[in-house]
C-alpha cells in the first residue's frame, strides 16, 4: 500500500542537489492547479474538512426533524446523530475502527428510531476515508459487509408504516427491498468516490517522485557531461603541450628562433586549456549560468588543425558536401570527435607520416560522416591511456543516433569513423 512518505524517501535518497527542492514546488504547484482553489485548501487543512464534514452530516441528519413521521423518537435520535457526529471527527485518524462503531450505531439508530430518513448517512463519510487509506478492494469489500446488518434489519425486521405507502405504488415488501438496495449502492458509491481520490493522490505522488528522479537523471547526465569535457580538454592540451615540450628541447640548441614559437605555442595552449577548464567548472557554480557552453564551436577546427599541426602531426583537413546543420550541439560534437581522435594519435601513434580528417555530409540522406585516419603504427606503451576516450566519442555520437568505429586498417594505420544524423539530435 502506497503511503505519503514515499515521495519524501524518493526526495531524501536522491542525491543533495540545489535543484530538488524547486522540483518538488513545481510538481506541488502543477498537483495544485489541478486540485483546485477549494480542494487545495481543504487538502492543506485537514482538520477543517473534517469539521465540514461532520456539519455536513449534521445538516443531512438534521433534515429529517422538518416533516412529521409516525413514531418517531426524536430524543433518541438527536442522541444517535451527536454521537456518530462526534465518531465521524476520527475518521481521518482511525478510518476502521470509525466504521466498526457506526455501522453499530446505525443498527442501533434503525433499531430505535425505525422511522428515522438518515439511515447509513454516517457509514458513506466512514467509508469514504477507508477508501482514501486503503485497497480499493478492501474498501469495497468493507461497504458491502456493513450492509449486511441494515439490509437483513430492513428485509426481515423493519415493517413499514401502511400510513407511508402510497395506494398505487409498491408494497411493503417491495419497498423495503428497493430500499436496501439503495442503501448497498449508496455505500458502494461513497467507497467508489474515496476510490477515485486515493488514485489521484497516488499518482500525484508518484508525479512527485518522477520530477525528484528525473532531477537526479538530469543532474547526473550534466555531471557526465562536464566529465567528458574534463577528458577532452586536459587529454587534448596535456597531450599537445608534451609533444610541444619534447619539440622545443629537440630544436632549442639547433634553432633558438623555432623553439621559441615551439615554446609560445606551447604557453598558448596552456592558456586556452586553462580558459576551457575554467568554463568547464564553472557550470558546477550556482552562478555559473552565464555560459554553460565553454564548447568550442565548428568554426574553431581550422584553429584545432593548426595546433595539432604545431605539435608535430602531418595533417590535411577536408570537407565535402553543402555546410553542416548550424547547431552548437552538433558543433561541438563534431569537435570533440576530430579533437579525441587527433589527441589519441598524437599519443599512441609511432612513425605517423600522414594525417587525414575529413567531414562529409549528405544533406539528402541526413547523414555527417566524420574520418580520421593516419599511417603509423601504435606504441608499445599502452598504459598512458584509460579508453575514456573511445567512449566519449561514442556517447557523443548517440546523441544524433550515431555510432564510432575505430580500429586498423588493413593497409596499416588506424581510423576513426563516426557516423552521425544530425536530423535526430536532441530537441
Amino acid at each position: 500500500m502506497s503511503t505519503p512518505d514515499q515521495a519524501g524517501d524518493a526526495e531524501r535518497t536522491a542525491a543533495p542537489l540545489a535543484e530538488l527542492p524547486s522540483v518538488v514546488r513545481r510538481a506541488e504547484e502543477f498537483a495544485a492547479r489541478r486540485r483546485g482553489v477549494l480542494r487545495t485548501y481543504f487538502y492543506n487543512h485537514p482538520r477543517i474538512m473534517d469539521v465540514v464534514v461532520v456539519l455536513v452530516y449534521l445538516l443531512v441528519s438534521s433534515g429529517v426533524f422538518a416533516g412529521d413521521r409516525p413514531g418517531m423518537n426524536v430524543r433518541a435520535h438527536v442522541v444517535m446523530v451527536a454521537a456518530s457526529a462526534i465518531v465521524l471527527m476520527f475518521r481521518r485518524d482511525k478510518p476502521l475502527a470509525v466504521l466498526a462503531i457506526l455501522s453499530l450505531f446505525e443498527v442501533i439508530n434503525i433499531a430505535m428510531v425505525p422511522n428515522t430518513g438518515n439511515i447509513g448517512v454516517s457509514l458513506w463519510f466512514a467509508l469514504y476515508s477507508v477508501a482514501v487509506a486503503y485497497r480499493a478492494l478492501i474498501s469495497f469489500a468493507l461497504s458491502v459487509l456493513c450492509s449486511v446488518p441494515l439490509i437483513l434489519y430492513t428485509l426481515f425486521v423493519y415493517r413499514l408504516p401502511p400510513e407511508l405507502l402510497l395506494p398505487d405504488g409498491p408494497s411493503a415488501a417491495q419497498t423495503s427491498l428497493i430500499t436496501a438496495i439503495i442503501m448497498v449502492l449508496a455505500n458502494i458509491i461513497a467507497a467508489g468516490i474515496g476510490a477515485s481520490v486515493r488514485s489521484g493522490r497516488a499518482h500525484e505522488t508518484e508525479l512527485r517522485q518522477w520530477a525528484v528522479r528525473n532531477a537526479e537523471l538530469a543532474s547526473v547526465a550534466e555531471r557526465n557531461r562536464i566529465a567528458r569535457e574534463m577528458h577532452d580538454v586536459v587529454a587534448h592540451s596535456l597531450t599537445v603541450m608534451v609533444a610541444l615540450s619534447d619539440g622545443a628541447a629537440v630544436v632549442v640548441r639547433r634553432d633558438p628562433a623555432q623553439a621559441g614559437e615551439v615554446l609560445g605555442q606551447l604557453s598558448q595552449t596552456g592558456r586556452t586549456a586553462l580558459a576551457d577548464m575554467r568554463r568547464v567548472l564553472g557550470v558546477l557554480r550556482a552562478d555559473g549560468g552565464s555560459q554553460r557552453s565553454p564548447q568550442p564551436l565548428q568554426a574553431d577546427m581550422g584553429a584545432l588543425v593548426e595546433g595539432f599541426r604545431q605539435a608535430g602531426l602531418p595533417i590535411t583537413f577536408s570537407q565535402a558536401g553543402p555546410a553542416v546543420p548550424e547547431d552548437p550541439a552538433l558543433a561541438l560534437t563534431v569537435y570533440r570527435i576530430v579533437q579525441e581522435s587527433l589527441t589519441n594519435v598524437l599519443r599512441y601513434g609511432a612513425a605517423v607520416s600522414r594525417v587525414n580528417a575529413a567531414l562529409e555530409y549528405d544533406a539528402g540522406l541526413g547523414v555527417l560522416v566524420i574520418t580520421v585516419t593516419n599511417d603509423g603504427h601504435a606504441t608499445l606503451d599502452g598504459s598512458i591511456g584509460t579508453g575514456r576516450g573511445i567512449v566519449g566519442m561514442r556517447e557523443r555520437a548517440g546523441i544524433f543516433a550515431g555510432t564510432v568505429d575505430a580500429g586498423p586498417l588493413a593497409s596499416g594505420g588506424w581510423q576513426v569513423r563516426a557516423v552521425l544524423y544530425p536530423a535526430q539530435g536532441p530537441e
